[in-house]
């Protein structure tokens, strides 16, 4: 049984160097690629105000956040749903970057990078075609329903990333493919090594080639044909 975690953030802008910060974690738990029904999700107080352009995409205000409780108040629980899963994130260098902020600043450590598996690295390398590969992209190429995704949501975006993430694994089959790859291997490989047998020839005997013969003949005279096409065969 593999565990693992669907996650996604909101925040109040694109760089926590310059003072930007958490807003909204979204976790949905994953068991052998297939989520579960157990998820965690809290809004954050971020100790700063939110740009309209960042309410923008999220809708998150000053007024909703304000009595929202703040990162280190809720970094024990956030911390405890992850355990030591991998964190599954569509651009992980920007999510890792503003949690491993926020936990280093709130006293804990950091979370290793290597413990991110990253959706939009595998969709870069293994889907074709020169399309988008934004979350909202792959769910179209997956025929995800993503109609309520109106503005971006920490949570929603966290579920449809699970399944976004089954997808790329194989979908709901993914041991039934890799036994089917595994299996036309073989036979590939069974092929090659077959030896290659040398070319059969059948050749008409005297009779045959005399009874051909007298046919031809009896053809031409019958279509009162000189020089008929067939003789250019004999």
């Amino acid at each position: 049984m593999v565990r693992e975690i669907a996650l996604d953030t909101e925040t109040t802008g694109l760089f926590y160097a310059n003072g930007d910060r958490i807003v909204e974690i979204g976790c949905v738990e994953m068991i052998d690629n297939i989520a579960t029904e157990n998820m965690y999700h809290v809004y954050i107080n971020p100790e700063r105000d939110v740009p309209e352009e960042a309410t923008k995409i999220h809708g998150l205000t000053n007024e909703f956040l304000a009595d929202k409780p703040v990162f280190a108040d809720i970094a024990d629980d956030f911390l405890k749903f992850i355990g030591d899963s991998k964190l599954v994130i569509h651009n992980a260098k920007f999510d890792m970057g503003f949690l491993n902020f926020e936990l280093e600043k709130a006293g804990y450590e950091k979370i290793p990078m290597d413990r991110a598996i990253d959706t939009l690295e595998i969709a870069r390398e293994t889907l074709s075609g020169g399309d988008s590969r934004s979350l909202d992209a792959l769910c179209r190429r997956f025929g995800i329903d993503n109609s309520a995704r109106v503005l971006h949501g920490a949570l929603l975006d966290a579920q449809l990333l699970s399944e976004v993430y089954l997808e790329l694994r194989g979908g709901r089959e993914p041991s039934f493919m890799v036994a089917a790859a595994a299996e036309e291997k073989k036979q590939r490989k069974k092929n090659k090594d077959k030896s290659v047998r040398p070319v059969r020839e059948f050749l008409p005997s005297e009779e045959e080639l005399a009874q051909n013969e007298l046919f031809l003949d009896e053809n031409a005279k019958n279509l009162k044909k000189e020089n008929p096409v067939w003789d250019i065969l004999r």
